[in-house]
């Protein structure tokens, strides 16, 4: 009796773990690399779908889910079936799903999956590829990568999504929009990516994907055609490019021309001249620094740097009271096609500045013959020796009277709102940043329509620093 009611408990439970069991299975165990493929859980109890994400180590497409009733011998059951669909890329394993069913937690089984490359059809209704317009460039240096997606007339999409190929390495400095025409029975989309290589080595450029939804049919349990979307994806070939170090000591690589142009040539004193600068060319322009020079006693403003297409322009203003030379600006780039460094520059530009400050002429005497020198100094000896004995005494007396020892520490502070004398006393420590911060706010209020506020505590700090305590 006893082992009678063990057999009948150990018969409830296996109809119990029948009844809840899991099995998983697929539409297609072999499949060409792009076709997509249905992975099914198939249970005889009620549980909630269970969420998958991945499959293969790719992205789940769509899920939907199914029930159905059945009758066996009078007994009625549940069946319910959980579907996932994903293209996978390679061959692989999924592994056993455990569901929670009534408190129990039950396994499924695993399946594998054999993906083949395939033969790639010159004549299949959608072609995807990748060109680029060299294997070789050198860093920085500029390239073109066209992607091509072909339709064949007639075929239909539903649907489409675009999975850009993976760009370790490169950047992409602009995109062209998709241009269509039509070659033969195909209709071509074409996108043209302008890129550079960020490193030097052997690069690849993964294969581009594009997942198509199309029409199909099937019959359903009673045998009628029934539509459905059906997703397949396309790949596109990779490319490798071999990418070359620049030369030592240089960071710029194309063809370039530079020119700078002033808007006259002559100015009044405290005058804005405008100077535009421009580098033409096909070549890394967004690795070219500000050109902004320094010229002695002249104050140069200087514009944020403006790229379109091919051109790189910067616009500076110059304010001086004297005459000045603006020196040539200059460039070293290296030329790929050449295989040279090269360096370009611009003319030297000379200003002529009106009523400016005159300069303190340099006066040269006339030789005077030996007999007129020696008596001249004979009589300046004499009268210099006359003037420090009084000047001695008159010293000594003064500094008894006044005693200026004790106005040593009453010197004349400078005033912080002469700016133009703060400018004069702090440009000797332009080297140091918050001074130059400081002078460069000065200069704007000074020689522009800005009235920009300065900070005062820093200010003070400063005067303090370098030139003496301020009130």
């Amino acid at each position: 009796m006893r082992n009678l009611g063990k057999i009948v408990l150990v018969l409830l439970l296996l109809k119990v773990a029948l009844n809840a069991s899991i099995r998983a299975s697929v539409d297609a165990t072999s499949v060409e690399l792009g076709e997509m493929v249905t992975y099914s859980l198939h249970l005889r109890e009620s549980a909630n779908r269970p969420v998958i994400q991945t499959l293969c180590g790719v992205n789940v497409i769509s899920t939907s889910s199914q029930s159905s009733i059945e009758m066996v011998n009078g007994k009625i059951s549940r069946n319910n079936t959980f579907s996932y669909k994903f293209i996978p890329q390679k061959d692989c394993v999924i592994e056993p799903m455990e569901i929670e069913v009534d408190g129990m937690v039950h396994k499924s089984n695993a399946v594998e999956i054999k993906v083949t490359q395939g033969v790639a059809n010159a004549d299949a209704d959608f072609i995807l590829s990748l060109e680029s317009s060299t294997k070789e460039v050198y860093v920085g240096e500029p390239f073109e990568v066209t992607l091509l997606f072909k339709q064949k007339l007639g075929a239909e999409a539903v649907d489409s999504k675009f999975e850009a190929p993976v760009l370790k390495g490169f950047w992409i400095k602009n995109e062209s929009q998709p241009q269509k025409t039509q070659e033969g029975a195909y209709v071509v989309t074409k996108i043209i990516y302008k890129m550079a290589a960020q490193r030097a080595g052997e690069l690849n450029i993964s294969k581009a994907q594009m997942s198509v939804a199309s029409r199909s049919h099937t019959r359903d349990s009673w045998g009628s055609w029934v539509p459905k979307i059906k997703w397949r994806s396309y790949y596109s070939n990779e490319l490798n490019i071999d990418v070359k170090p620049l030369p030592k000591g240089v960071g710029l690589v194309g063809s370039f021309s530079i020119v700078a142009t002033v808007d006259k040539n002559e100015i009044n004193a405290n005058e804005a001249l405008n100077l535009t600068l421009e580098v033409a060319g096909d070549g890394n322009l967004e690795d070219i620094k500000s050109f902004k020079p320094y010229i002695d006693g002249v104050n140069v403003f200087d514009e944020k740097i403006s790229i379109e297409a091919n051109k790189l322009t910067q616009k500076m203003a110059f304010v001086a009271q004297n005459d000045f030379t603006i020196q040539p600006f200059t460039l070293k780039y290296f030329d790929p096609k050449t295989k040279e460094t090269k360096t370009i520059t611009t003319d030297k530009i000379e200003i002529k500045v009106k009523n400016s400050k005159p300069k303190e002429e340099l006066v040269v005497k006339k030789e005077l013959d030996e007999q007129t020198l020696v008596q001249r100094d004979e009589k300046v000896s004499s009268i210099w020796t006359l003037l420090i004995f009084v000047l001695g005494v008159f010293l000594g007396l003064l500094i008894g009277i006044v005693k200026p020892w004790k106005n040593l520490k009453k010197q004349k502070s400078l005033s912080l709102k002469d700016e133009r004398g703060l400018l004069v006393k702090l440009l000797p420590y332009k080297d140091d940043e918050e001074v130059k911060k400081i002078i460069e706010i000065i200069e704007q209020n000074i020689y522009t329509d800005k009235k920009i506020e300065i900070d005062k505590k820093l200010l003070r700090e400063i005067v303090k620093k370098y030139i003496s305590k301020a009130p």
